[in-house]
């Protein structure tokens, strides 16, 4: 019997969208929430710029979206696509060529903003673009560049006419036969884009993607997006994210994990439960946590760890957890396997200690679930 079912408070019921697909990637109905990022390197660098995609999806990252500018950018875009591992989008903001370009130079999605690539006659020649080519569309409406007849009519951005711009060019997509595309309704103020995003989910059943944009940078933009896109999340509306952060790329990629992770609606790697650390603690909670992220960053299999400065909350909190490791006295603390007292371990050799039995349950659960993927092929 699953979690859920004996902890029904647990469950998120995901809005019903229909899917389409980057690339190889779905996206809306019941495929996961996947997760992507943004380079910001010069396209036109292009060994700079594939480096960058290739750690944004050793990261995690199952998207990776990369501005198109200018036809330099168009022409770099092609070799980006053949060696990234990931369905690149190309974003195109003012110039409805580069759409088009970006389509024949092999980008999975193109993102365009109703709001300033032209006249419809220039969105019916990117429709045409995207179909050739077997490429789906992003509608990207932000409350930053609306279109100047909605601004008249409601005086500023707002959720009503956030929503009436994207339901205008869904419009579009939809009388030319044109259905593989997604939609985003995003602003830098969470109140906006909270309530543009729920009046959204319920006018069409489009796959949404979410974001607060311009959310700041490492710490104010993770607060912020957690704040904005956890709420939506847990309504269930959302069917692809992208953290907006003046950061590195990789960490965009990994608190959109993270926020997935913590509503139990994406398992990737390891999953560490900690104590805050205070006057009990049997050892150096925050040193030690710091150090086990670093060293357990290449795990992939979703696995929880927990690791407890003390006997207060440290043996309930283990008892949940794949591994676990409770501060005791006399220099040692005690290890948990599976929930259950297993040994004792010196503080010294704790952390390396921790390392192998995590890798060691990550091994067999990889091992168990093969095993079940090869009976049920037979």
């Amino acid at each position: 019997m699953s979690l859920n079912a004996v902890r029904p408070w647990r469950n998120i019921y995901r809005r019903k969208s229909r899917q389409i697909f980057v690339g190889s990637v779905p996206v809306g109905g019941d495929a996961p929430i996947s997760v992507q990022t943004m380079t910001n390197t010069l396209t036109t660098d292009i060994a700079g710029t594939i480096a960058q995609v290739q750690a944004a999806a050793e990261a995690g990252a199952d998207i990776v979206r990369i501005s198109i500018p200018d036809e330099d950018s168009s022409k770099a875009l092609r070799e980006i696509v053949m060696e990234s591992p990931v369905p690149i989008v190309a974003d195109i903001h003012f110039h409805y060529k580069r759409g088009i370009e970006a389509a024949e130079a092999g980008a999975a999605c193109l993102r365009i903003n109703p709001g300033n690539i032209g006249n419809e006659k220039r969105i019916l020649e990117v429709i045409k673009a995207a179909r050739d080519n077997n490429c789906s569309i992003r509608i990207g409406v932000n409350a930053g560049s609306l279109e100047k007849h909605l601004l008249d009519k409601y005086g500023e951005p707002c959720p009503d006419a956030m929503v009436e711009s994207g339901l205008d060019h869904i419009r579009i997509l939809q009388d030319n036969d044109f259905h593989e595309f997604k939609i985003s309704v995003k602003a830098s103020d969470v109140f906006l884009a909270a309530a543009a995003y729920q009046a959204l989910a319920e006018a069409t059943d489009a796959p949404i993607h979410l974001g607060i944009t311009e959310a700041g940078g490492l710490r104010t933009g993770t607060i912020k997006s957690a704040i904005g896109l956890g709420n939506l999340l847990w309504m269930g509306i959302g069917d692809t994210v992208r953290v907006s952060l003046s950061a590195d790329p990789v960490e965009e990629v990994k608190v959109g994990y993270e926020v997935l992770k913590s509503l139990g609606l994406r398992h990737k790697g390891v999953n560490i439960i900690s104590c805050p650390s205070c006057a009990r603690q049997g050892f150096d909670v925050i040193k030690t946590v710091e150090e086990l992220e670093q060293r357990l960053a290449h795990i992939k299999t979703p696995m929880s760890l927990s690791i407890i400065g003390c006997v207060v909350n440290g043996p309930g909190e283990a008892l949940m957890t794949d591994v676990g490791f409770t501060g005791g006295g006399a220099g040692h603390g005690m290890v948990y396997w599976s929930g259950k007292q297993d040994h004792k371990v010196n503080n010294d050799k704790m952390v390396d200690h921790i390392v192998e039995l995590v890798e060691k349950k990550a091994e067999a659960i990889e091992t168990k679930s093969h095993n079940i993927e090869s009976m049920e092929e037979v």
